[in-house]
């Protein structure tokens, strides 16, 4: 306060506003070429360490990171076995401790409830416990609905791209499928808004059927006929899935309505806090898009046979069929432990701490580089500096 009281007695307060004035216009304009540049460049040591993510992790069990969580290596893509899809009943027992918020994660936030006539909407937040991007819980209760036809809905790329309900996905295209549990390996290419390049995904899918309610698990795989470009820029960690199931309506309480929670996270290679804010402005805007889509592809259905649907909604409907009873007594299972400190690594490596000399070093530089050069302006620098190098050390 007393070194406060001197910077005011000296400068008088038009003097010290202009300070701050002119600090603030210094550090936006610091903020936005960062964003700029951090979206322009990326340094070699950034680019060897995603490609590292490309390839199998050597560990003695000859697991690999797939997304969420781990898979037995297989000895060649083309095989027909359930596990190269990247999708197994690990992540079916993940699916289901994260819907019974058993799986030892933070606290969920609330950040949205919302609810019109046909359909409600809720969804929370927490951020990850390892430094990884935010996840996302949501739960959306349709009217009129049958899980069938939801679980259709959601794995329709096709429908998405050509009713446009989803105006990002610019592509997709079926990799590879085993028909005897309908798992699949898609290719996606999506638009990001505004000066964010497009980005590419190689997603594996599968759904459990639990006596009518449906387990749907689709995350980021490796896959190697698709070798990694620089553009568009590949998604590597992927994760969004649901739980579909049949409840009471709100209106009369008959089983007539269907609710779906769906998980989701992805690292977009964008910072995470201004990810943050993107997907809470763009939120409901994307939400209030899905409920006319689900009704168009509800007509849809109606007028066309099973003949007739698309490929993804008859791949949609071969599941493999599961006892719910059963997903309790594995939930303690040992591999769901290793894959979490294996993504713990992973998310780690794709994060990079930021060393605490370069952020007191940055803040030297901006310091006597301010175009007034004031003593306010250095102080505020300096505080602010040691306080995140502080943060940085704990």
């Amino acid at each position: 306060m007393e070194a406060f009281r001197q910077i005011l007695e000296k400068l008088g307060f038009v003097g010290v506003l202009t300070e701050l004035m002119m600090f603030c216009c210094t550090l936006w304009v610091a903020v936005i070429l960062g964003i700029v540049v951090g979206w322009a460049w990326k340094p070699k040591w950034v680019e060897k360490g995603f490609a590292t993510l490309g390839k199998p992790l050597s560990v003695p069990s000859r697991e690999r990171v797939l997304g969420s969580q781990t898979v037995e290596e297989s000895k060649s893509i083309r095989e027909t076995t359930v596990e190269e899809s990247g999708v197994t009943s690990d992540d079916l027992e993940h699916l289901n401790r994260l819907v019974k918020e058993t799986d030892g994660g933070s606290t969920w936030i609330p950040v949205m409830d919302r609810s019109q006539p046909t359909f409600s909407y809720q969804a929370w937040r927490r951020d990850s416990e390892t430094g990884g991007p935010s996840q996302y819980r949501s739960k959306t209760v349709f009217e009129d609905a049958t899980p069938e036809i939801v679980r259709d809905f959601f794995w329709d790329d096709e429908f998405r791209v050509e009713s446009k309900w989803d105006d990002m996905l610019l592509y997709h295209k079926i990799l590879e499928k085993w028909p005897s549990t309908g798992a699949i390996v898609v290719h996606w290419i999506r638009k990001f808004p505004l000066f964010c390049s497009d980005r590419e995904y190689t997603i594996g899918r599968r759904i459990w059927d639990a006596n009518g309610s449906y387990y749907c698990v689709t995350k980021g795989v490796n896959y190697a006929a698709i070798p990694r470009r620089s553009k568009p820029k590949r998604v590597d960690l992927y994760y969004s899935s649901w739980y579909i199931r049949p409840v009471e309506s709100r209106r009369d309480g008959r089983i007539t309505a269907c609710e779906v929670t769906l998980f989701h996270h992805e690292d977009m290679g964008i910072p995470w806090e201004i990810a943050k804010l993107g997907v809470r402005h763009g939120m409901w805007n994307m939400v209030k898009k899905i409920e006319p889509g689900l009704r168009s592809y509800q007509m849809s259905k109606k007028q066309v046979g099973k003949e007739e649907s698309s490929r993804y909604a008859l791949i949609a409907a071969t599941n493999s069929k599961i006892n719910a009873g059963c997903l309790t007594n594995r939930e303690a299972s040992t591999s769901s432990s290793e894959s979490s400190t294996a993504i713990r690594k992973l998310q780690r490596k794709s994060n990079p701490s930021i060393p605490r000399f370069l952020v007191i070093g940055g803040a030297v530089v901006l310091a006597c580089c301010t175009l007034d050069r004031g003593l306010l302006t250095k102080a505020v620098v300096f505080s602010t500096a040691g306080r995140l190098a502080n943060v940085r050390r704990r």
